[in-house]
């Protein structure tokens, strides 16, 4: 074989590989805004609400429309339970949680503000919440010992996840035999604080949870939706992603 026609091989072999290696460079580069540990799961190609907070100011009048009775009610939150509230921000369910699961159930005060949590963690001890922990989880992954909660909480938190596919992967496991995850939000678009119902359901629905119940509850503001995992849980990369009905 000639000089040439060797060095006509080589460069026909080249140009592929240094393309090849080109695109995945590229694939590399558009997940470095992701977690590490997202990026074997789909991106959501939906837009995130910038995290509010949840001050102690707006309890009264949380309290006065009756909410938190109403959806303990609605989720049939039973003395004895074990729950993890989610976003528990300055802890305006976990409180009313602690009460209503009494000395004998437990639970999980779970954010990924550390200030925030620093101000329920100082309420818990000032009011002697003796059956609530917290704990620190991350924007991708909840942190929740599996097989543990009879009731997940995500209140108007729901819109601010950045990573849901992952997130409610990793949630999966923690819940218990007949376990539900609770959410409330408000049907608005995923950049407004809220989510619309149809897109909440086929994020759910493309883990492996069921809608066992949904409610709109105008009164405060939002409504109420309960799901079920007793699906099969795909793995990451048959994920099928869902999209944004606006």
């Amino acid at each position: 074989m000639s000089n040439i026609m060797q060095k006509s091989l080589i460069i026909s072999l080249t140009v592929p590989l240094l393309t090849l290696s080109a695109c995945q460079k590229q694939k590399e580069d558009q997940q470095l805004d992701r977690p590490e540990t997202s990026r074997e799961f789909p991106r959501a190609y939906r837009p995130v609400s910038e995290v509010i907070g949840n001050r102690f100011w707006t309890e009264a009048k949380r309290d006065a429309a009756g909410e938190a009775e109403l959806l303990m009610d609605w989720a049939k939150i039973k003395e004895g339970m074990t729950v993890a509230d989610i976003g528990a921000g300055e802890g305006y369910y976990t409180v009313r949680l602690s009460k209503r699961v009494g000395d004998n159930g437990r639970v999980l005060a779970q954010d990924i503000d550390a200030d925030a949590l620093k101000k329920l963690a100082t309420r818990v001890s000032r009011e002697e919440f003796s059956n609530v922990a917290i704990q620190k989880g991350d924007i991708d992954n909840p942190r929740l010992p599996n097989g543990s909660f009879d009731r997940v909480f995500m209140v108007h938190m729901y819109h601010e996840i950045t990573e849901p596919y992952a997130f409610l992967w990793q949630l999966y496991p923690a819940l218990a035999k007949g376990g539900e995850v609770v959410v409330v939000d408000r049907d608005s678009p995923t950049d407004k604080h809220g989510i619309p119902p149809r897109l909440l359901f086929c994020e759910f629905e493309a883990l492996g949870y069921s809608l066992k119940g949904y409610s709109e509850q105008l009164n405060v503001g939002g409504y109420f939706a309960r799901f079920e995992a007793n699906g099969e849980r795909p793995d990451p990369d048959k994920i099928t992603i869902c999209k944004d009905p606006k």
